[in-house]
């Protein structure tokens, strides 16, 4: 059994309070945007880096591409690895090494040292969502109220604004110092992380009050294995690489029948199989990122290429998509309603892929604007909708490797993303190449509405009666 956090894992100078601990918001969400804040920054600082370095546009996609490989792995490993042995020290870690990483980008003398760069912020960045969970999982369990909606909003909302604000974080950055302060800003973040985490985490019980468990590493190392293979090959498909989707399937194969096999599995796949409706969560989080992330991506590098707009001000043209995630996200939060916000968010995702058609190299300032605000109140709505679907679905002892892999699927989703926008901008971001990256996000959209719609059992997410609390 995972040990849950309680008032005697504390420390004795702090007594638990009765409701939810407030004071674990502040390093749960500062965390937690750690990630979202450099995928999203990265978007403006793309073609400054490609002309500094002299790379194109297929090059310094890597740059997307290493840190959501790396936090692909890396999230449901360290999820699995805080269920085991508590949140702090996982926290504590994880975003100490933002802070290395952060420095190491900015004194990066080649585009390999940057990509490099970008790996560890991967790694570093995929141990706060997981851990918040945890944490928020184990406060529910503690006071006895099962449905912690301001906190889960919190998360999401936070981890939505940054990822919407980032490239006008990015673009205002740039402009003020050069694309290296992209990565510089990662060392406050990563010191104030620390001082919180220190200060506020519980510490995890003594290792004679855990239950011994071993570590899956040989899972782990498949599951790595499985995952690097396939997306190496989404980079770059041709028959020449043909031995990586061969490796992809046997380190599958291989995968399934040891993780059925050992008692303490990194994934456990019977329980996993027999819970489809968590499965139909992971999937509609990869959709919905794929379309989100390669908007993001595509239509940023097409406002400075195919529309001459400089890093800040493309930065800037996207503050409309920023306001309307952030204000939808605010105003439904409390309500779960997840049947409701998934449906709506993919219409109105399909509505904005369509009007990203209608987009040029002529178009209107307010045109631009229009399209950035339309797919923002989705993207409000999608991230907030899943999230609150894994804590009721999720097995609640495995609740920080299941957020684990649901940021899994949503950093896959940013890959197929990157991958796509590659795909479609060859050489540079021109307007074909914008349209028919639209025409990909909009048979997205679509599907996720087509497995939405019968899925009858988001209606049955509601929370459970709220119960006493439990005496320490």
């Amino acid at each position: 059994m995972i040990p849950r956090l309680t008032a005697g894992t504390r420390k004795d100078t702090r007594p638990a309070p009765a409701g939810f601990d407030r004071r674990l918001i502040a390093p749960m969400v500062l965390g937690s945007v750690l990630n979202p804040i450099n995928s999203s920054m990265i978007a403006v600082a793309l073609v400054p880096i490609g002309i500094a370095f002299g790379a194109p546009p297929a090059e310094t996609a890597w740059l997307v591409t290493a840190l959501y490989l790396a936090t692909a792995v890396g999230q449901p490993v360290i999820g699995r690895l805080v269920d085991m042995y508590g949140p702090r020290r996982l926290y504590l870690a994880g975003t100490g090494l933002v802070g290395v990483a952060g420095l190491m980008g900015a004194l990066a003398p080649t585009l390999g040292v940057l990509i490099a760069a970008r790996v560890l912020l991967g790694f570093g960045t995929s141990a706060a969502y997981p851990a918040a969970m945890r944490l928020t999982r184990s406060e529910a369990e503690r006071t006895g109220q099962d449905s912690p909606a301001g906190v889960l909003t919190a998360l999401a909302v936070s981890a939505q604004t940054v990822a919407v604000i980032g490239p006008t974080l990015g673009g205002i950055l740039i402009g003020a110092g050069g694309w290296h302060l992209v990565f510089t800003v990662n060392v406050p973040l990563s010191a104030a992380c620390l001082v919180l985490g220190v200060k506020w985490l519980p510490r995890a019980p003594a290792a004679g009050q855990r239950q011994r468990q071993r570590m899956d590493l040989p899972g782990m190392a498949l599951f790595a294995v499985l995952l690097v293979s396939l997306m190496l090959f989404l980079m770059s498909p041709g028959p020449g690489r043909w031995y990586l989707p061969a490796l992809t399937v046997a380190a599958a194969a291989v995968f399934a029948a040891r993780e059925l096999r050992v008692p303490d599995p990194f994934v456990d796949l019977r329980v996993l199989g027999g819970n489809v409706p968590l499965i139909v969560t992971y999937v509609r989080q990869l959709l919905a990122y794929t379309t989100s992330y390669a908007f993001l991506y595509g239509y940023t590098q097409w406002l400075e290429q195919g529309r001459g707009l400089s890093a800040s001000a493309a930065g800037l043209a996207l503050l409309p998509l920023s306001a309307a995630a952030l204000v939808t996200a605010t105003v439904t939060g409390r309500r779960e309603a997840v049947r409701a916000k998934l449906l709506i968010g993919s219409l109105l995702q399909i509505a904005g892929c369509a009007a990203l058609l209608l987009v040029g190299a002529r178009s209107p300032v307010w045109l631009l604007l229009a399209v950035g605000a339309l797919l923002g109140v989705p993207q409000g709505l999608l991230g907030l909708a899943a999230q609150t679907a894994l804590y009721r679905q999720a097995d609640p002892e495995r609740i920080g490797s299941a957020a684990g892999l649901l940021r899994t699927f949503m950093y896959l989703g940013a890959l197929g993303a990157s991958a796509a926008t590659a795909a479609f901008y060859p050489h540079r971001a021109d307007t074909g190449g914008l349209h028919g990256l639209a025409l990909f996000m909009l048979a997205g959209s679509a599907l996720l509405l087509a497995i939405t719609l019968p899925d009858r059992s988001l209606a049955r997410l509601t929370p459970e009666p709220r119960q006493a609390p439990r005496k320490a």
